[in-house]
This record gives structure tokens, sequence and C-alpha cells, in this order.
């Protein structure tokens, strides 16, 4: 006589075959999401195998319904689209690490399961290196925007997270941060870290433009540049002071930040040098993308036109323009408004 199994869950269904022969097969039923799941057990109810089998399924070791929408279908959907191929190489040589990481790590997790306490939760994993925690999240934001764009989400959980550092890559250098950056450089003769400086804040280029700007591209006036987000060619005429800089600095090789004869000095290494600078004069909330910002809130408080300043960055839209615009305009309002106070206190004690 056949000992029959009576462990939970498990259900025996008859089932008549093609050859006329009635069999007897058992399952492991359970629900999941609102919907009955049968699970096909080994024929042998007395047996290890169905055993083992049986705990495998019941501690979810063997059985879990795989999602159809996974961080991996995404990321692979997102760098095939033609919004990730448009992107300048150095945003995608940016992005692409992020992008592996949260493949990696979430890669067969169902993405509109993520919500926005797991956000937070992954941000706080990153937070001794907060830059790269921000990172984390401003990708995990692009990904689910994309996914909205598909109609394969709704919202955007890493919509609104609040970001550790601060938004300092577009604040403008203060002037003594300037003088501060410029007398480092020339007390511990770091020539580079001092070029670069004149060259970002000269030019109004990006960071990684400037590693590309050779020599060749500097015709005594103008230095030529191809931008490289926005893929244009601009010719940008030269401050007096990147004029002199220029000529100070010797030639190191074909690129006027030269790693070698033949290379440039990548950005990662740029970054670091300078870096190393605001560290050392307690300039760290000011970063090389803001000697870009610098340069046109500088034009702008010169009294140059929107285009005169376009002209000079490349910005393909005057929106950002508009903003340099507004930060001038606010210095030059702040100062009439309280030379006009001024002026009215003294009027109010000469009357008394």
């Amino acid at each position: 006589m056949v000992k029959q199994n009576q462990k939970p869950n498990v259900t025996r269904r008859k089932v008549r075959g093609r050859d006329g022969i009635t069999r007897i097969y058992f399952y492991y039923e359970q629900t999941l999401e609102g919907r009955r799941k049968l699970v096909r057990l080994p024929n042998d109810p007395n047996s290890q195998e169905f055993d083992r089998r049986y705990w495998e399924i019941k501690s979810g070791k063997a059985y879990a319904p795989k999602p159809k929408l996974t961080f991996e279908k995404l990321i692979g959907q997102y760098i095939a689209s033609s919004g990730y191929k448009n992107k300048a190489d150095g945003t995608k040589k940016k992005y692409r690490p992020i992008l592996e990481h949260i493949r990696e790590k979430n890669g067969p997790m169902d993405f509109t399961k993520m919500r926005r306490k797991d956000v937070l939760a992954a941000q706080e994993a990153f937070s001794e290196t907060p830059r790269k925690a921000d990172y984390f999240v401003q990708m995990l934001s692009i990904l689910f925007n994309y996914a909205i764009e598909r109609e394969d989400m709704t919202h955007n959980p890493a919509c609104g997270v609040k970001l550790y550092g601060p938004q300092s890559e577009m604040e403008p250098w203060p002037q003594d941060k300037q003088d501060a950056y410029i007398r480092y450089c020339e007390r511990n003769k770091l020539d580079t870290e001092l070029l670069a400086f004149y060259l970002g804040t000269g030019t109004g280029q990006r960071p990684g433009d400037l590693c590309q700007m050779k020599w060749e591209h500097f015709d005594g006036e103008y230095m030529f540049v191809l931008q490289e987000k926005t893929k244009t060619r601009i010719r940008v005429f030269c401050p007096d002071n990147l004029l002199d800089a220029l000529a100070k600095f010797p030639r190191q090789g074909d690129y006027i930040l030269a790693r070698n004869l033949r290379e440039p000095l990548t950005y990662n290494i740029l970054q670091k040098k300078v870096l190393a600078v605001r560290k050392a004069i307690e300039a760290t909330n000011f970063t090389m993308h803001g000697w870009r910002f610098t340069a046109a809130v500088e034009l702008a408080e010169a009294g140059a036109s929107d285009s005169e300043i376009q002209s000079v960055t490349g910005h393909k839209t005057l929106k950002m323009v508009q903003k340099y615009r507004d930060r001038a305009n606010q210095a030059k309002l702040s100062k009439t408004a309280q030379t006009r106070r001024n002026r009215e206190r003294g009027q109010n004690e000469n009357k008394t």
C-alpha cells in the first residue's frame, strides 16, 4: 500500500494521457499576486527528490515569478534608444558605469515595483561618497522617465529626491575664491591647474572641451572649439588674461592641457588636480563647471547682450543664458536698491 503524502499545499491530479492510461501527478499549489499557481512536483511522493523539491518551492528558492519589466531590460532598451545614442560621448562615458552598476545590482528586479523609500535606501548606501550617491539617484530618475515615455510606468519614484551635494556646478566662482585659486597655483607653480582656470573662465567652455583644445586651435586671438555636447563649432575671442596665460606657459605637447606630447590631459586627471587646489583654498563648493557660469555672469555684468553671451558659451538656446542674465541683474538691482535706501536715509537725517 502506497503511503499518501500529507504535506500542506500539495494537490494531486488525475490526467488521462493520449495512450488512454490515467496517471496521477502532484503539484505544489500557491497563490502569487492574487492568482493561483500550480508547480509540478516529482511523481513519487515518498521519494527524497519529492521532499527536496517540495521544500525548495515552499522556501521560494525553486520558483519565483520572473518579472517582464526588469532593470536589465530597461537599461538595454535605454542604451539602444536614440535619446542615449545622440548624447555626447563624454555624457555617455559618465552614464555608462552608473548604468552598469544598476544593472549588476538590480538587473532581475521589476523596476515598476521600486518605491521612493527604495531610492532613498539606495542613496543612503552610497552616503560616504555623496556625489556618487547623487549620480545614482539622477540615473534612476532618467531611467524612470524613459520608462514613463514607453508607458511602462506612470510615475517617477526618484523625482524630487533631495540630493546630498550642493548643486555647485552651476554656481559662479566669487571673486575672492578666484583670487585665492590664482594665488595658490602661482605660489605652488601649478601651471596646468592655473592654465585650466584661465581657459575655463576665459572661453566659457565645458571642462571636457578644455581638455580637447590644441595649440593649433589658437590663432593668437581666437580659440576654435568643437563642443563635445552640442557638436557645434565656434570661435571664441580670448580675453586679455587668457592671452597672457597662453603666452606665458610653455607648450608641452599638441594639446594645451597636455598629458604628454600627443595626448590630452583626461577630464578625470584634470578634475583631481583642480580638486586638490579647491580643497586647499576651501572652495569645494565651486567646481570646474562653475568656471563656465563665472564667464557668463561676468559677461552679463559687463553689459553683454544675451546673443553676445551665447556667442561665447555656445549654448543652443537662450534659456541658460537668461539664467546668467538673471544672476547679474539681481546683483545690479540689489546695489541700485541699497544705494537708493542709503540716499533716502541720508536725506531724512539732514531734515532732522
